[in-house]
């Protein structure tokens, strides 16, 4: 075996690094493609930073074990980041008749967050539109696929035996 690759640091370091290529994807159309991001947008962000840290920490702890419970909670944050792609793929797919509703910062300002939990989930004009699209597939169909792959391989990595190497 490769003493570079010990254990499950290389495949959990390379979650890491597609969450964070993924995050800074969505600035990018933010700050230089001018797309302004909606509520369920900042949640899929947020969960492709969970994805990432806990990811570098599973690759961290990789070589001593104890990677299976950041697994886990990559697989948890994944799994919820999907969640929530698939509520902003469904919106997408069936638009409803509002207009566009504040954003999440002022929502947070305005309102508890018991309060505007379920308003973001309910979306708004902003969730339902789909500004921009790849080879016919809007940046929420591109998250929702990102978020299942990202989970597969967090479940692969969970279901194979531990490969911890012996320093």
């Amino acid at each position: 075996m490769n003493s570079f690759i010990r254990g499950d640091r290389t495949p959990y370091t390379g979650i890491a690094v597609v969450s964070f290529a993924l995050i800074g994807v969505a600035l990018v159309l933010q700050h230089f493609v001018g797309l302004a991001p909606c509520p369920l947008c900042i949640f899929q962000r947020m969960a492709y930073f969970a994805v990432g840290i806990f990811a570098l920490l599973a690759a961290w702890r990789a070589p001593r074990g104890g990677a299976r419970w950041f697994g886990v909670l990559v697989l948890l944050s994944a799994l919820v980041g999907a969640g929530v792609a698939g509520r902003h793929v469904w919106l997408q797919m069936n638009p409803q008749v509002m207009s566009c509703g504040p954003g999440l910062e002022t929502m947070l300002e305005s309102f508890p967050l018991t309060d505007v939990l379920p308003m973001v989930f309910r979306g708004s004009g902003d969730c339902s539109e789909a500004a921009w699209t790849l080879l016919g597939l809007t940046i929420a169909d591109w998250s929702l696929i990102w978020f299942v792959v990202l989970s597969a391989v967090t479940v692969f990595l969970l279901r194979r035996p531990s490969r911890r190497a012996y320093i």
